[in-house]
């Protein structure tokens, strides 16, 4: 048994939508997805974060890897590392909203603290 959620998409296309929740996250501060989507987004972003704080060139080009855009990663590393700096760990809460409208899933916000 894998230790990530699959999320009904081939590997490509789910690695693909984290990485655009992830960098939106990282943007906006706060996204509205559904819950499993919203604790795999989670493990990422943490992951990134705790990159971020450390803030050498090898954890900037590792964050580069991973965020779409260039942009984000110069915020994560100017205003959201130095934000938490003195917590380990637990940088995003998610908040549930409710089962949506359309397909009753799980909402959530999920965003950082």
């Amino acid at each position: 048994m894998p230790g990530y959620r699959k999320l009904g998409r081939p590997s490509a296309h789910r690695k693909s939508m984290l990485r655009n929740l992830v960098t939106d996250l990282l943007r906006e501060g706060r996204i509205q997805t559904t819950d499993c989507r919203a604790k795999e987004a989670r493990r990422e972003a943490e992951k990134l974060i705790t990159l971020a704080k450390r803030g050498d060139l090898h954890a900037k080009r590792q964050v580069m890897a991973y965020v779409y855009d260039e942009d984000v990663a110069k915020k994560l590393f100017d205003e959201i590392a130095p934000k938490y700096a003195e917590r380990h760990g637990g940088y995003t809460r998610i908040l549930k909203l409710g089962p949506r409208q359309g397909d009753c899933a799980e909402a959530v916000f999920l965003e950082l603290v």
